[in-house]
């Protein structure tokens, strides 16, 4: 009977485990102590006070809300999930119009996400987002330029957010076909020198036969699939206090929408 009364207990016990258990934990969000919260001190207090006044201006002309993050680690989450997460927690944009956007640095995960409110996601798409970020903050963070990054990106936000769109294109456009230029030469180059390591090898061969009396040829070698190339990856797969006070969210809300990326 003992037995039988353990049993049903352990039963009893399992049946109420998904009420007794708690919840999966949120992730602990910062406070949000003004437009540049700098969690992860990637800016000095010049450049946090020049960016903070660049989005109040953008703010009082448009009312379109804009925070600058930068986080120590986003506690095992992905940046989307940190990112969407964090605007509703923090409600930037106002509730009529969900007007936000908040641009979020993960250093130590080498992850940036450019986060947008649902008011704003037909202005600033997340084909925008993605240019954005791969043109203007990428390049910038994979030489250890954040603050330039993060200097870069609030830029090209904000000329999307005021209609400049065309030069946040024409300038990504302009970098991408001069990206092509360089690896045109780069293949030229790489040809080139193939072609001359199989002269020099011909001649060698040539060369080798004659001392030799005729008797064969030496070896002619050619560059393998993978040679000149190393073992390494893709290169980079490698704070200021600035409180504005009173500042906070206007209740927008978020639905995902923008885009991230990573070097």
């Amino acid at each position: 009977m003992a037995a039988l009364w353990r049993v049903g207990g352990l039963l009893l016990a399992l049946a109420f485990l998904p009420w007794l258990t708690p919840a999966c934990a949120e992730p602990k969000f910062p406070e949000l102590t003004g437009r540049v919260v700098d969690d992860a001190s990637l800016l000095t207090y010049p450049e946090e006070v020049a960016i903070t006044a660049d989005l109040k201006a953008l703010e009082d002309k448009s009312s379109d809300q804009v925070v600058v993050v930068t986080l120590p680690s986003l506690q095992g989450y992905t940046i989307e999930d940190f990112g969407y997460q964090l605007g509703r927690h923090w409600g930037i944009g106002t509730e009529k119009m969900d007007n936000g956007v908040i641009l979020i640095v993960a250093p130590n995960e080498r992850k940036v996400r450019i986060e947008v409110g649902r008011g704003l996601e037909g202005v600033l798409t997340d084909a925008l987002s993605k240019i954005i970020i791969e043109n203007a903050m990428l390049p910038r963070f994979r030489e250890g330029n954040f603050s330039g990054g993060i200097k870069d990106g609030v830029r090209d936000v904000i000329l999307v957010l005021t209609g400049d769109a065309a030069e946040v294109e024409q300038r990504a456009k302009a970098r991408h076909d001069a990206d092509e230029s360089v690896v045109n030469w780069l293949v030229v180059i790489f040809w080139t020198l193939i072609i001359l390591w199989i002269a020099y090898s011909m001649w060698s061969s040539t060369r080798y036969a004659s001392r030799a009396g005729g008797r064969g040829s030496g070896p002619i070698f050619l560059p393998g699939p993978g040679w000149g190339s190393g073992s390494g990856g893709s290169g980079w797969s490698s704070g200021g206090g600035g409180s504005c006070g009173g500042f906070s969210g206007g209740g927008g809300s978020f639905g995902g929408g923008g885009a991230s990326g990573g070097w």
